[in-house]
């Protein structure tokens, strides 16, 4: 891999290869009529990934036309299936290509792709920019993918200064939904997460969570801390192993929605009650939260806000357009309904 620092150019690669300039953008742009040989062809995309090199979206227009193709990268895998937020940023961003005329691609990665991962999938997919969910800060492909100037939109945070971001606030939904329940009473408020836990310097979720009690007076208990993975299924197999400890907890907050609902089937079916024995509040305010049982406490993402920044902000990489604003950044709303128990169960809900 080249020196992240410093973007590689076609020139880099050309002189890498022992070929032409044209040659290179002929290989890298997968020119048919061109009469290069094999052994060529994988001479310069050899030189091309040792570099970290991608075309960018410039180049590739001269070349041959960009394809009319925006990449969701979705990161990892797992997180399709069971993640309802991801469902409706899906939405979002298709009905934001249709109004531009563009077609979007869903690309799946590991949890920590190598750093070529990145360059091969472009080239492969003929994507003209890329929208990333699920982000590692000190992921070297990322990092060169936008050193590079290709056309990519992050919903999360990077410490590069040219990133350009969705950035929805955690941190403070999470400290808010934590402050909500230690407001109720509560003193041993859990937590599951939607992913394994990560050191509390890299995980604003759990940070915001850490920062409520601290506010409340609260001291942490390590044991009611739980890592997840997205689904409703490991949300109610995490929430079991809490309910086998000798205390409980008496209240819960959840890294998404789809977790809150899977821990509270577990909850119920221990013959404890939602919110009388525990209380429980959700993240994401999916569709299906307002329809729990009980209805779901949650803290709402404007799903729709922020899918459609991040196809806007793409779009507009790709179009080459600097006019619009690098970042946006969008925060979240406590959204009461019963499974907090700050309002009775017979009190109709008004969202």
């Amino acid at each position: 891999m080249g020196d992240s620092r410093t973007r590689a150019t076609s020139r880099d690669v050309a002189e890498r290869a022992g070929v032409s300039r044209t040659t290179v953008s002929f290989v890298l742009n997968d020119v048919g009529r061109a009469n290069i040989s094999d052994e060529t062809r994988r001479r310069v995309r050899q030189a091309a990934e040792d570099l970290g090199y991608v075309p960018h979206a410039a180049a590739r227009a001269l070349a041959g036309g960009k394809t009319g193709t925006l990449g969701l990268l979705v990161r990892p895998f797992g997180i399709i299936p069971f993640d309802a937020f991801l469902h409706q940023l899906i939405q979002g961003l298709l009905e934001v290509c249709l109004e531009h005329g563009y077609r979007l691609l869903v690309e799946t990665a590991a949890p920590s792709p190598s750093p070529e991962s990145y360059v091969r999938m472009v080239r492969a997919k003929q994507i003209d920019g890329l929208v990333i969910l699920g982000l590692y800060e000190d992921d070297p492909g990322l990092s060169a993918l936008i050193i590079s100037g290709y056309p990519v939109v992050l919903l999360g945070r990077h410490p590069h200064q040219d990133s350009r971001l969705v950035l929805l606030d955690e941190e403070g939904g999470f400290s808010k939904s934590t402050t909500h329940l230690a407001g109720l009473g509560h003193r041993r408020i859990g937590f599951i997460h939607f992913a394994p836990l990560r050191p509390l310097a890299g995980d604003p979720r759990l940070r915001g969570y850490t920062r409520a009690l601290d506010a409340a007076g609260l001291p942490p208990i390590p044991e009611l801390v739980i890592g997840g993975e997205f689904s409703a299924a490991s949300g109610y197999h995490a929430m079991r192993h809490l309910l086998s400890l000798g205390q409980p907890p008496t209240a819960l907050v959840t890294g998404n929605d789809t977790i809150a609902i899977g821990a509270i089937s577990a909850i119920h079916e221990a013959g404890y009650r939602v919110p009388d024995d525990i209380a429980v509040v959700g993240f994401d305010d999916i569709p299906i939260a307002r329809y729990a049982m009980p209805p779901l406490t949650t803290m709402r993402l404007p799903a729709d806000a922020i899918s459609r920044a991040c196809g806007e902000l793409a779009i507009a990489a790709i179009q080459g357009d600097t006019e619009l604003e690098r970042n946006r950044s969008f925060e979240s709303r406590l959204i009461v309904r019963h499974s907090c128990g700050a309002i009775p169960a017979t009190q109709p809900l008004t969202e």
